[in-house]
């Protein structure tokens, strides 16, 4: 269906003589590729005042000059991080022509410029990055059934809008299967709970049933580095995926 908002008196007048021959709207719509309702509105309109024409009312008049609009626009482009009522402060200054700020965040949509809300995250240092490089090079190599003995594994805490409610979990996946969701109720993960209540009770069995090319991927949290999970990990012979710091963000 075409997106045409305004239709000229010719063919409005065209319509309306469909109409009025005795074609249904839906017929009329669908031969001028027009839609349904801009047809429903026109032959109403027509009923009501006998003028199929468009009637040009005062609508308000534009509060800004196409130079102008070029100069908003870039001022936003210069400083990416402005804000539209700074724009508006900045234009009030430079012109000395007070406008709104939503009027100049219309003009920097007019102008393919929208709002976005920066994303909180942590940054990477060059040695993160170079490690990172380093790490993927170094497994960039490994094929399917390399990464089908692999157990990866995350904790994952959850929070409601209220801050007095959360709730941690942990659960692992593989190729070809997965673990069961295991729920850390009461406190925090500490390097012994991390022992008796997923390392024991579900890492070792996936490393029983894959053998000794069976991998585990967990992060790097405190408590997964401590020197009884690592006693814990060499006496059921399972080996530690190890990655480089920051690489679960």
């Amino acid at each position: 269906m075409s997106s045409r908002h305004h239709i000229d008196d010719f063919m409005r007048g065209r319509i309306i003589g469909k109409i009025e021959e005795g074609q249904k709207i839906t017929d009329v719509a669908r031969e001028f590729d027009i839609a349904h309702s801009v047809v429903s509105r026109l032959w109403k309109s027509f009923k009501t005042t006998g003028m199929c024409s468009r009637r040009h009312g005062g609508g308000r008049v534009r509060s800004t000059t196409p130079a102008e609009d070029g100069y908003i626009v870039l001022s936003a482009k210069r400083n990416r991080r402005t804000t539209a009522q700074q724009v508006a402060n900045q234009f009030l200054a430079a012109s000395g022509k007070q406008i709104s700020r939503k009027t100049v965040a219309r003009r920097l949509r007019e102008g393919g410029l929208y709002a976005r809300r920066p994303v909180v995250c942590v940054p990477l240092t060059r040695q993160h990055r170079t490690s990172r490089l380093q790490w993927c090079r170094e497994h960039h190599n490994w094929t399917e059934q390399d990464w089908a003995c692999v157990l990866f594994s995350e904790n994952i805490q959850e929070k409601d809008r209220y801050p007095t409610c959360s709730i941690m979990v942990w659960a692992g996946i593989m190729i070809n299967g997965r673990t069961c969701l295991h729920v850390v109720a009461n406190g925090t993960m500490t390097g012994q709970r991390y022992i008796d209540e997923v390392l024991l009770p579900h890492a070792r069995i996936f490393r029983g049933a894959v053998g000794e090319k069976f991998v585990l991927m967990d992060d790097n949290a405190t408590c997964h580095g401590t020197l009884a999970v690592q006693d814990c990990l060499d006496s059921e012979g399972i080996q530690r995926l190890v990655w480089p710091a920051r690489s679960q963000i």
